[in-house]
């Protein structure tokens, strides 16, 4: 009996894993979006003969898309389903993609920007949902995290071809290109199954079960995953409503919103946006500015493992105090270098080293664990409304830091930019030992019995 059922079930693991695999891509259309504009700007200046705040316009208006995106996903998972919204995501990815290669003027521009960011917004909330309903329970972590690696190999991926369009010029073919690798993913997502947890939620038992079968393979693990998925929809989502009527949720809801927004105000993201433009002002030429932001985005994928690596042994708060020192420094000495000025090569290499280090500590901190720590400190009932909250306020934040830097380096100085970043992650240490909690260790059920029990937010992890 075990010799026919063990290799049904290493089967359906790697069925699994396979499923995982294709949903993740979500991330690198995600990784993608981000990296892409910002070798096309100077281009998109030049052709049109525009502002730098018209510039700002055209990069934020895809986190403003991203945020209604974000904001209506939720509805839309829960009424179409994780899959329908996943190709509903990647239809208006590859519109958007194209229109804006062929954009004939800024608005038109702006308006693909918009519907990008709208994809991406759905995206960015259905997918690690998708994915924690999906994998198996011993591989989930691992699963969720290649989301994150996903979106940062597609930050890379989209330098490297800018890049190699920066010799010809052609700004369209580095927007439009990514519609590719967008037409082969919504592909993709059609061989996708349906997430047995929203078949359940629709009272489709029997398709759950067959899903689940391809998936897991072990008819005993599949009846328990089943009754545990019964047992958590006879706890009604009521975010709304416990959102007034309970002040200790509200102080997860706060926590959640406050830290999307220290992970905005890293100044990581006015990097990915304007890497060419700020390594303009360590003295580079259009060659150089591309290619070490290429640098950028291999440094942003291979520091990731090291927060996959060390999370579970270290902790969220050790590794974020890491991070935060590690990026106070970075943009610190960044500033310092601007302010004195950049005149020797060695001068150049020094202060990009020290932008890779800043690099480095987001990626190993802010960049996954925030989205960790969102997820782990909301309570069952109200989980999709504080996730919805704070992923909100992510795309919020993202938009109005991606429209303020050209003006803030204009209006203020790139050395004085740069400093204010890093007094922001300098304040961001204090918060972090203040209010973020340390949940190592700890289940989502301890966490929510200590919130509700009144504990300080710090201490709800323990």
């Amino acid at each position: 009996m075990n010799s026919v059922a063990q290799p049904a079930v290493g089967h359906s693991k790697a069925t699994a894993i396979f499923v995982c695999i294709l949903a993740a891509l979500a991330g690198l259309m995600f990784g993608l979006d981000i990296g892409v504009i910002s070798g096309a700007q100077q281009f998109i200046q030049k052709e049109f003969a525009v502002s730098d705040s018209t510039i700002g316009l055209i990069v934020s208006f895809m986190m403003i898309g991203a945020a209604v995106g974000a904001l209506v996903a939720g509805w839309l998972s829960g009424h179409l389903g994780r899959k329908r919204s996943l190709i509903l995501g990647a239809v208006l990815f590859v519109a958007g993609s194209i229109l804006c290669g062929m954009a004939w003027n800024p608005e038109v521009l702006i308006v693909g920007r918009f519907i990008l960011g709208v994809a991406i917004g759905l995206a960015s909330f259905t997918a690690p949902l998708y994915l924690a309903e999906i994998a198996p329970e011993q591989i989930r972590g691992a699963m969720i995290s290649l989301y994150q690696l996903m979106i940062t190999i597609g930050i890379l991926v989209a330098f490297l071809s800018d890049t190699a369009f920066s010799y010809s010029g052609n700004w369209r073919w580095m927007l439009g290109i990514i519609a590719i690798p967008g037409a082969l993913f919504l592909l993709g997502v059609f061989f996708l199954p349906y997430s047995p947890r929203w078949l359940m939620m629709r009272g489709r038992r029997a398709e759950a079960e067959q899903v689940l079968l391809k998936l897991r393979g072990n008819p005993v693990e599949i009846d328990k995953e089943l009754s545990d998925i019964e047992e958590q929809l006879k706890v009604p989502q009521r975010g709304v409503h416990m959102f007034f009527q309970n002040a200790n949720f509200r102080r997860s809801v706060g926590l959640g919103v406050l830290l999307q927004v220290m992970q905005q105000l890293t100044g990581m993201n006015v990097v990915m946006y304007y890497a060419p433009r700020i390594f303009e002002g360590m003295g580079y030429n259009t060659e150089s500015q591309l290619w070490f932001t290429a640098i950028v985005g291999l440094v942003n994928v291979l520091a990731t493992f090291i927060a996959i690596a060390f999370v579970d042994r270290l902790g969220r708060k050790p590794i974020l105090y890491a991070g935060f020192v590690v990026m106070t420094l970075g943009l610190g000495v960044v500033g310092t270098m601007m302010h004195l000025g950049i005149h020797t090569h060695a001068q150049q290499f020094f202060t990009v080293a020290m932008l890779l280090i800043f690099i480095v500590g987001f990626a190993m901190s802010a960049g996954p664990l925030i989205w960790t720590l969102c997820s782990e400190i909301q309570p069952l009932k109200g989980r999709d409304f504080g996730i919805g909250c704070s992923t909100l306020t992510n795309w919020v934040a993202n938009a109005i830091v991606g429209w303020s830097f050209l003006p803030l380096l204009n209006g203020i100085g790139e050395a004085r930019t740069f400093w204010l970043y890093a007094a922001f992650n300098a304040v961001f240490i204090v918060f972090t030992f203040w209010l973020v909690p340390e949940t190592k260790g700890a289940t989502l059920e301890e966490i929510e019995r200590n919130l509700m029990a009144g504990k300080r937010l710090r201490e709800i992890g323990r």
